[in-house]
């Protein structure tokens, strides 16, 4: 538990300490934010903060910080660490970065931001990848939620029932106004999730379990593929996702001040963090004690498994409910905000207004019937959905690159300490350019060999960026001459 205590507590210093300072990197002011001067009783809608705050942190906190956190866990303490300075140096740096740069350029969304500093060809090719995540996010956001209400209820309410009610309810909060069901429901749901993630928090100081220190190793048996790339993509959410990126502009939308970026964007990252080590932390003492797989049917422990377990057990019955209501509620608001990303990314690159409900369904027709297919698809077989997931969660880190990369590029331009992204940037291209390599569903190419092209590919990043700051330096000095 020592390591666990000295890992909540750095991410607790981490918001005040780093996040201040990355506040006054970005420097908030004063000025009129898009709520207020682009007001369309849609999409643009001055919010109060703690509502804003709760929205926010339920969109980003997908299957992620609890279904990722608990197979990142398999890592063993590594989890820990990287969850804690994942969190702190490059997911809520991303996190703020993309919300701020939102409220700044009139509440664009993340293409539209990232084509503003890597160029109009990069906007096209974001433009079309981030619209595939949002779909995909959209599909495999259903499933599991489905089943376990499924679990709940009657057998006639089956997964296929739920699946059909939550993609209903994907329709309403993705046409309609974002204050009219997003902002009453949601911050009920978060609750839910902070109720359950301080439930578990307490009850692992009450049981005191014999917690792996990271001094005595930072491997576990209960994982045989390599810590690297294989952590930074599982726990994803946890630490840095690039789906945070597209979920930020839409309460940019809602905010009536620049200087309540921190604890909104930063806050929400390092709440979700929070939530991610203590997930990560239950499920090291559960694989401690069940192993990774059920004694009874001989099958390996799902996410799912792991988390209703641990909250039926731990949490009574009441809590258990409560927190199973947290654990469905935030893949499910993940999923609509997704689509609701998904629309108005669409509408900015055909700029489409969006006060008009007609022009909503223009765009959220075709939107619906890709998603259906995606799940339809994931339902065929038992590895479509496996499938589906890894490559949504090689798209999602993916996504944070091409983030990343645009923010340097900002801090660049507006002489900022640009270290402060360009760090986390090679390092998330060397860990999405590794996994792509070595993952089963990518190349599946030794080790070694997918190290290789992994820095190979990061060094080209690098070169690239160093010829691209000092031509970006000398055109600085010539316009100031």
């Amino acid at each position: 538990m020592i390591t666990f205590t000295i890992a909540l507590v750095v991410l607790i210093l981490g918001y005040w300490l780093y996040g201040s300072y990355i506040n006054r990197v970005f420097g908030p002011d004063d000025r009129q934010t898009p709520a207020l001067t682009k007001a369309d009783g849609v999409d643009y809608i001055p919010l109060p903060n703690w509502k804003i705050f709760m929205i926010q942190f339920l969109n980003i906190a997908g299957l992620g910080p609890i279904f990722g956190a608990i197979m990142g866990a398999q890592f063993g303490t590594a989890s820990y660490l990287w969850i804690v300075f994942g969190t702190i140096f490059a997911g809520a740096v991303h996190d703020f970065f993309s919300g701020a740069l939102s409220i700044r350029n009139g509440g664009e969304s993340l293409p539209e931001i990232v084509g503003r500093y890597l160029g109009v060809r990069t906007k096209k090719v974001m433009t079309i990848f981030t619209m595939i995540l949002m779909i995909l996010v959209g599909a495999v956001f259903v499933s599991g939620p489905a089943e376990l209400i499924a679990g709940m209820t009657p057998d006639w309410m089956d997964a296929y029932f739920w699946i059909a009610v939550i993609f209903i309810y994907y329709v309403l909060a993705t046409l309609l106004p974002v204050d009219k069901i997003i902002g009453k429901v949601y911050p009920l749901f978060a609750f839910a999730l902070l109720f359950m993630a301080v439930g578990v928090l307490v009850m692992l100081y009450i049981k005191s379990p014999d917690l792996p220190e990271m001094w005595n190793g930072f491997g576990t048996k209960y994982e045989a593929n390599p810590i690297f790339p294989m952590m930074f993509i599982s726990i994803a959410c946890g630490a840095i996702s690039g789906f945070h990126a597209t979920q930020s502009p839409l309460m940019a939308r809602c905010m009536r001040s620049e200087r309540h970026c921190r604890p909104i964007f930063y806050g929400a990252m390092v709440a979700e963090g929070a939530v991610a080590l203590i997930w990560a932390a239950a499920a090291t003492y559960f694989f401690h004690e069940n192993g990774v797989i059920d004694a009874e049917t001989g099958k390996a422990f799902s996410g799912a498994a792991v988390a209703t377990r641990i909250s039926n057990e731990w949490l009574g019955t009441l809590g258990g409910i409560l927190a199973i209501l947290g654990i469905v509620a935030a893949p499910i608001t993940s999923g609509d905000t997704a689509l609701r990303s998904a629309r108005l990314i669409a509408a900015d690159f055909l700029h489409i207004d969006q006060k008009p409900v007609s022009k909503r369904l223009l765009i959220c027709i075709p939107l619906f019937l890709l998603t259906i297919a995606v799940l339809v698809y994931s339902l065929s077989d038992a590895e479509g959905f496996k499938i589906i997931w890894r490559y949504f969660a090689w798209c999602n880190q993916t996504l944070s690159v091409f983030t990343l990369w645009a923010i340097t590029v900002y801090l660049v331009r507006h002489g900022k300490n640009y270290y402060i992204t360009l760090l986390p940037a090679l390092l998330m291209t060397l860990v999405c350019s590794s996994y792509i390599c070595i993952a089963p569903e990518g190349l599946s190419l030794p080790q070694p060999i997918a190290y290789a092209i992994g820095g190979i590919c990061t060094i080209i990043a690098l070169i690239w960026f160093i010829r691209w700051h000092r031509k970006e330096v000398r055109e600085m000095r010539m316009k100031k001459e």
